[in-house]
């Protein structure tokens, strides 16, 4: 044991740590990019759907962002890889969030608008409620089932209004919510991940696995790169940059200094923004109900995130 430094030794001030001396508003700006990148998704897809294949569209998206992480990653000196203890999670973050998201999302926004796909995936957070109440043990209260009823009851409303509408089918909604539950399940494996690992390697790592759940539609991708016009790979080449490899190393960036759900709260914005981008890039509007549905969905969310008061002794 060390003894207290007496009045001649003056005291060193221990370094200070990397997360003290962190600009706070980082975080911020790190979310804001993926909600504007991750909302130009939406209108890029919706805009490829007719041309390129869901698989096509998913390997070549997740083979330019592998280049441009890798790229990234030779200009650092340190690298914080993730561990084999946590071999699982990021294996299902890889496989469920960069694999079947992307398949489910491009197959959906073949039949539904790029506004209604974006606020189905909204029921994102609703699944990660639920799954951290079956398997985190965390208490299902009274609000938790509210809003959990609440939301479902908005994607129903939801395939609803685009079962009648001339851009948009319940199969389209239905592949929109399996793309929303991969997502929910990508966001809680991922975060454990983030303790010990870097947010670029994590990225990284769980694009290369994707990428390899793709593997079979290189096919089909050869097709695109030698019939497909230069419009066609450019958009290909932006979502594999833009919105996968920035947007997804800026929110593992915030996510590794934000509590899970209130992050994933914030990404309520994205149908916002990418309805706005769809009206004036596609001139597309989803259909009214989809709005109504959206706002249930959005409602119930809020819901699951209240707490009842603790009963007094």
């Amino acid at each position: 044991m060390t003894s207290p430094p007496t009045a001649s030794e003056p005291t060193v001030p221990a370094p200070a740590s990397p997360a003290s001396t962190e600009r706070p508003w980082l975080p911020v700006v790190a979310a804001g990019t993926t909600l504007l990148l991750w909302a130009s998704a939406f209108v890029a897809i919706r805009h490829l759907g007719e041309d390129v294949t869901p698989g096509a569209l998913s390997l070549g998206r997740l083979l330019v962002a592998g280049v441009a992480l890798g790229a990234l990653l030779l200009t650092r000196r340190e690298r914080r890889w993730p561990t084999r203890s946590r071999a699982p999670q990021l294996l299902a973050c890889g496989v469920l969030w960069f694999g079947v998201y992307n398949i489910g999302l491009n197959a959906a926004e073949r039949r539904i608008d790029a506004g209604t796909a974006a606020l189905v995936v909204q029921i994102g957070p609703l699944v990660v409620a639920l799954l951290a109440a079956v398997f985190l043990d965390e208490p299902l209260h009274r609000w938790l089932v509210v809003g959990m009823g609440l939301g479902f009851a908005g994607v129903v409303v939801i395939a609803q209004g685009s079962s009648g509408h001339a851009s948009g089918d319940v199969v389209g909604v239905l592949l929109a919510l399996v793309a929303a539950v991969a997502y929910a399940i990508g966001v809680l494996t991922q975060k454990p991940v983030l303790a010990t690992a870097g947010a670029l390697e994590t990225t990284f790592t769980a694009t290369a696995v994707g990428a390899a759940v793709c593997l079979p539609f290189a096919g089909q991708l050869l097709d695109v790169l030698r019939h497909g016009s230069a419009g066609t790979l450019l958009l290909i080449a932006y979502l594999g940059v833009f919105p996968s490899a920035i947007a997804f190393t800026t929110w593992a960036y915030a996510l590794a200094r934000t509590g899970a759900g209130a992050l994933s709260l914030t990404t309520f914005l994205v149908p916002v923004i990418a309805t706005l981008l769809a009206w004036g890039l596609l001139d597309e509007v989803p259909p009214a109900l989809a709005f109504l549905g959206g706002a249930l969905a959005i409602g119930g969310v809020l819901l699951t995130r209240r707490r009842p008061r603790p009963t007094p002794a």
